[in-house]
């Protein structure tokens, strides 16, 4: 079907521009925001049963930035991350390898609490990922394409600490699907058939968390250094589980961060 090719084509860009455009703040607000840059290295497991019935094992790598900002005396918070990974992972026999690259642009509202020297964030994001996954042995069919939007509620949970005179932060972050879509060939359908025919086959599915569980869990810690900047240390999990249209797949990340964070104030003017 043509209109299917043309969604697939544009929709993408449509969701990037929508999501763009909704993160700033309205012309001249004062915002307080929170920035981190984090590059990280950890294991990946690969299965896709479109490509093959084998499960691969590997390492790879992720480039994360994220953004919290809020306006002063709001109990709001906006939240916008890029994540980049990409992985290599090995077969039992290691004698066929894929490959895995993927990005994903979050961005989402969290409501503010503070209790007993806690501070509670919580509310709903929406993750959008793209990417794809390459199989070495396979001619006929050797990439599946990724592709889903996710509504995930979200929490995130933070306390300052002293130790030996030095201060801390620590932060426990959690996402956990609710719905959304994602794009899937059918079982034996080829992207010959979809793309060059033309062969729409419900390839675009509505997701919940028993047919697409996507979970992705952060606990990091700051290190303040006085006059110098903040040292941010985390552990990333990242979940993406599919079964549908007879096909599953899964692939997981486990990374050990390392970056800085900063933190500045903008004021935005109409010109």
């Amino acid at each position: 079907m043509k209109i299917f090719s043309v969604v697939s084509k544009w929709y993408p860009i449509g969701v990037f521009f929508i999501i763009y455009h909704l993160s700033f703040s309205p012309a001249g607000a004062q915002t307080n925001v929170v920035s981190s840059y984090q590059l990280g290295a950890g294991e990946t497991r690969l299965w896709d049963t479109y490509l093959s019935q084998e499960k691969f094992k590997g390492q790879g790598f992720t480039f994360l930035y994220s953004s919290e900002r809020c306006k002063p005396g709001r109990r709001w918070n906006t939240v916008w991350k890029h994540e980049v990974s990409r992985a290599s992972g090995d077969d039992r026999a290691e004698r066929v390898s894929e490959t895995s690259t993927e990005y994903t642009l979050v961005f989402g509202k969290r409501y503010n609490w503070e209790m007993n020297g806690f501070r509670l964030q919580a509310g709903a994001v929406l993750a959008f990922n793209i990417g794809a996954i390459q199989n070495s042995a396979n001619s006929n069919n050797p990439v599946q394409a990724r592709q889903s939007l996710q509504l995930m509620p979200s929490v995130k949970l933070s306390r300052d600490f002293t130790l030996i005179g030095q201060p801390f932060t620590i932060h426990e972050e959690l996402q956990l699907p609710l719905v959304g879509e994602m794009f899937s060939p059918n079982y034996g359908q080829s992207y010959y058939e979809l793309f060059s025919l033309g062969n729409y086959d419900r390839n675009i599915v509505l997701t919940t968390p028993f047919s697409a569980p996507h979970f992705r869990n952060q606990l990091s810690l700051d290190v303040h250094v006085p006059r110098f900047a903040t040292l941010r240390l985390s552990y990333l999990a990242t979940v993406l589980q599919s079964d549908v249209n007879g096909l599953k797949s899964s692939v997981s990340h486990q990374r050990v961060m390392i970056g800085f964070v900063k933190e500045f104030d903008i004021s935005w003017h109409r010109p």
